[in-house]
């Protein structure tokens, strides 16, 4: 299939055409989960949105090789008060050995990952399992003069990066934006420049997690993983590089520098970025009391939802949005998206009813015909998810009318609406079929009337009426149903 694939690059800041550094074969590293608390709407979208990266270049037929980190240790995101890993600090305050807390949360990420349908990564790193690559890459650095040791933690001097090369080249900021940025109390005393970030850490006698190290017993800085883990599994240079938006600033710059400062040259070619998920207009954050677990959609266990919602309707929200703009949760956008995705799955289950003319209408021929089209021209549009949304729902409304015999269709239009319909619902988008809520009671309703059906054969077979059984029988098979008579009764199966 030609490659006709148009991304936008967060570096260059436009869209460009996509021409892999190794074509046939793509490297795609993706920032992540870091495991110190259950999985949220947070972790959903940046592993949806990259999932549909993942499944899309496959399908053009790259050879993909996709990496996803988990962090589970040295994430700088301090507890404000202590400073403390907050991995460590679970693990002291429950008693636990902090894999054990890693683990903990690591299955309960693969968990939902798996209710939501998304693909797993060909490798999952872990940054306990990569302690000796990060410290390889701290020591290029500071052989390269970009880095410098005290206290035994090791910083990277920005201002000396920053008279050979540019720091800030992704997020658009200069070293006077980063210095404002940083947080005034991290390192202080041991810095040269307070927007120095740490590629190591001395760790303080009660830091639970820690290794030795040329300059101490310590653990590396949050930023190093994904630079040495990237470049161990994909090579020094790769395609894609892709995590939310509230990445780009400080950690991803900070791994085009890390990178830089151990090479000489950038290692990423493409950086993708998703955009955030606010709540009723809000920032979503356990502070704010708007913070919402994957689970708890699932549930419906929690003071902002009047329902529970399946990992499908979540799937389909994320996807109704573009992955680069906002999408804004409530409980009444998530109903919608419940709709959206029952008349999706409808009609597609409709397509095994409807029997085929010797030709077609022209508004049917048109649309069956451009669908494919339109979708894939959508999809190599920087993967516009919302728009083969739409043509979908314009094939539906076909569907319809020809389950309503308002329209007809010929075999081989048929047979093309159900495969483009398939391929971009369920394969490209990852939808799986009669996954929803209400789904799952129509399935259990359609099964009782076919169970109550078979129970009218049954009683006509007793009393020796062997032409209505018989008609019972030949009717279901006739609308796809596969019966089989046993010794404990009659069994049915659709196929379809």
């Amino acid at each position: 299939m030609e490659n006709n694939l148009v991304i936008y690059n967060s570096l260059s800041r436009r869209k460009e055409h996509f021409e892999p550094v190794h074509a046939p074969n793509v490297g795609m590293y993706v920032c992540g989960p870091t495991v110190y608390g259950d999985p949220h709407l947070g972790h959903a979208r940046p592993a949806i949105t990259f999932d549909i990266v993942f499944r899309y270049l496959k399908h053009l037929g790259f050879k993909v090789r996709y990496v996803r980190n988990i962090t589970d240790v040295g994430h700088l995101e301090h507890d404000a008060d202590e400073g403390e890993d907050k991995i460590a600090k679970k693990a002291r305050l429950e008693q636990l050995e902090p894999m054990e807390v890693a683990q903990h949360y690591i299955n309960r990420y693969h968990s939902a990952m798996e209710a939501l349908n998304v693909l797993p990564p060909g490798i999952e790193p872990l940054a306990t399992g990569h302690i000796i690559e990060q410290q390889q890459l701290v020591k290029q650095i500071i052989d390269n003069g970009f880095a410098y040791e005290s206290h035994g933690s090791v910083y990277f001097d920005i201002r000396k990066y920053n008279e050979k090369h540019h720091y800030g080249i992704l997020s658009g900021r200069n070293v006077e934006d980063a210095s404002n940025e940083s947080r005034e109390l991290d390192g202080v005393g041991e810095k040269h420049h307070q927007a120095d970030f740490a590629l190591w850490k001395a760790a303080q006698p009660e830091h639970i997690m820690r290794w030795p190290s040329p300059w101490s017993d310590g653990f590396p800085g949050w930023h190093c993983e994904c630079t040495a883990m990237g470049r161990k599994y994909l090579g020094d240079k790769f395609d894609i590089h892709g995590g939310g938006m509230d990445l780009l600033f400080p950690h991803h710059e900070c791994e085009i520098a890390q990178a830089v400062a151990s090479s000489g040259e950038e290692m990423v070619k493409y950086w993708m970025h998703n955009n955030m998920i606010t709540i009723n207009g809000k920032k979503m954050g356990k502070s704010l009391g708007n913070f919402i677990t994957l689970e708890q959609f699932f549930k419906g266990e929690h003071p902002s939802l009047t329902q529970a919602f399946s990992p499908m309707t979540i799937r389909f929200f994320i996807l109704s949005a573009h992955y680069r703009g906002t999408v804004d949760f409530s409980d009444e956008a998530l109903k919608a998206s419940e709709k959206g995705l029952e008349k999706l799955l409808a009609a597609i289950n409709d397509l095994d009813r409807i029997v085929a003319a010797d030709h077609c209408d022209a508004e049917t021929e048109k649309v069956v015909k451009s669908l494919r089209g339109k979708c894939y021209d959508a999809m190599n549009d920087d993967f516009a998810t919302p728009l083969v949304i739409s043509h979908l729902f314009e094939a539906c409304g076909i569907i319809n009318k020809l389950v309503n015999h308002q329209a007809s269709i010929c075999a081989g239009c048929l047979d093309e609406l159900k495969e483009a319909m398939k391929l971009f619902a369920f394969d490209l988008l990852g939808f799986l079929p009669g996954n929803t809520s209400a789904g799952k009671d129509r399935e259990e309703a359609f099964g009782k009337v076919v169970d109550m059906v078979l129970d009218l054969r049954s009683k006509a077979k007793a009393a020796k009426d062997f032409a209505t059984s018989d008609l019972i029988r030949d009717e279901l098979a006739a609308a796809g149903f596969e019966v089989k008579d046993t010794k404990d009764g009659a069994t049915w199966k659709l196929n379809r």
